[in-house]
């Protein structure tokens, strides 16, 4: 059997992916079936956004195992909910051994939320807002390879949609969190060459209506 490309392994199945997700059954049901798939539902952003931001220099595994936790803890990252907490929030959030207890993504958090209702206010859904940052098909790697994805952590798309919304009042949105965004949510497809998902992605983002 032939080596596979860097970045790539075969599983058990024997089928080919990308090798991040490891043995972790969590971890490769997330990479099979959610990352890079087009989004456009409102609450799923927002909550891609808040957990992104909760994992800023911990693993994404370590959120993954969370996530449950954090949906209980933040009303389901419903916008209206999450804009209104309180300091009696504030204090549970901090004492939720279940959620990552940092006081400054918490906050960041509640903050974006109030945040978020104003820009869907002006644009009308999270999702056309965010879509607007889609990079245009000349600007990605030929070859999504594992080279190239090291040369990706940050964009000139991602960039740009950290200026706008840090310009807009929002924390925790850096490049680099914001292009781990734009990768979970399909405004790229970084699946590997090669990794059985991948077709499948590209499929989903060709049928997919970008919303406007």
């Amino acid at each position: 059997m032939s080596e596979l490309p860097v970045g790539l392994v075969r599983r058990s199945d024997g089928s080919v992916a990308c090798g991040w997700p490891g043995d972790d059954a969590d971890y490769q049901r997330y990479h099979d079936v959610e990352w890079g798939e087009p989004t456009a539902e409102d609450v799923l952003l927002f909550e891609k956004v808040c957990l992104e931001g909760f994992q800023a220099g911990l693993s994404w595994l370590t959120i993954l195992r969370k996530r449950e936790n954090f949906r209980a803890a933040f009303a389901g990252f419903d916008l209206a909910a999450v804009a209104g907490f309180d300091d009696s929030d504030r204090v549970r959030l901090m004492n939720d051994a279940g959620i990552v207890r940092n006081r400054a993504k918490i906050e960041a958090t509640i903050n974006n939320a109030q945040r978020a209702i104003e820009l869907v206010e002006q644009d009308g859904s999270l999702a056309a807002y965010f879509w607007r940052f889609e990079p245009e098909a000349s600007a990605r790697p030929k070859l999504v390879d594992h080279e190239a994805l090291m040369n990706l952590s940050q964009t000139p798309a991602s960039k740009a949609l950290s200026t706008d919304l840090k310009a807009r009042g929002w924390r925790f949105v850096g490049p680099t969190t914001m292009y781990a965004l734009m990768q979970a949510m399909g405004l790229v497809n970084d699946h590997l060459a090669g990794c059985a998902t991948r077709p499948a992605v590209d499929a989903a983002r060709e049928a997919f209506i970008r919303p406007g």
